[in-house]
């Protein structure tokens, strides 16, 4: 395997603007953004851009891994400031911004999607993400806290579906009427005695998402 070139400080300085412009612009006017737009806010020009990201596609996996990493910084931090993965996945999901954007990124997004998949770094970094959230759902069943007919796959598609019909330039009113949602959807994963629920649960490998085997 050949390694990657080191970049000098200035390059280097310059792919972190460009990464970081791209995720605050993605999150707010969708992956469909310009690319002149990226550099205009970035402060860089339009050629140092596609010189790194010579199409959409690899700027968008490189957002992506790096948004995926913030996730498990901020599901770590939830780990560590809770007694239990239940308070940790509440935690989580009602407190990562980063989560939102990575929604768009794996589970919205057909055009996302394929670019993730096709980058070895994003790729990695989506597997650990994905085993990472099966991991802490699988610890809060073994609590007793989340309810044990369901799946990964069943729980991580129920909040996409919430917070991934949050626009991002969402207002205050908008924002809590989501966060109303999203509690309703957490009191429904709780285990405590409720409806049947039809067939079987969902896991991430029937929803096509990579995850390791604990």
């Amino acid at each position: 395997m050949v390694a990657e070139p080191v970049l000098r400080a200035d390059a280097r300085r310059n792919l972190n603007l460009i990464i970081a412009t791209a995720r605050e612009l993605f999150a707010e006017s969708g992956l469909d953004v310009p690319m002149e737009a990226i550099a205009r806010r970035a402060g860089v020009g339009v050629g140092t851009l596609y010189r790194r990201f010579p199409d959409r596609g690899e700027l968008v996996a490189a957002v992506a891994a790096y948004t995926f990493r913030a996730v498990l910084v901020d599901l770590r931090a939830a780990t560590d400031a809770t007694a239990s993965a239940w308070d940790a996945f509440v935690r989580l999901l009602t407190g990562s911004e980063n989560l939102l954007l990575t929604i768009s990124l794996a589970f919205l997004s057909p055009q996302a999607w394929t670019a993730v998949h096709a980058a070895p770094e994003s790729r990695d970094v989506h597997r650990e993400m994905m085993t990472a959230l099966d991991r802490l759902v699988s610890d809060a069943q073994r609590e007793g806290a989340i309810r044990a007919d369901v799946g990964a796959g069943d729980v991580l598609s129920l909040v996409s579906l919430v917070l991934g019909s949050q626009p991002s330039a969402a207002g205050s009113a908008e924002r809590v009427r989501h966060q109303r949602w999203l509690w309703l959807v957490l009191d429904g994963l709780r285990a405590r005695p409720g409806s049947p629920l039809p067939g079987t649960a969902v896991t991430l490998g029937d929803l096509n998402l990579d995850v390791v085997d604990n």
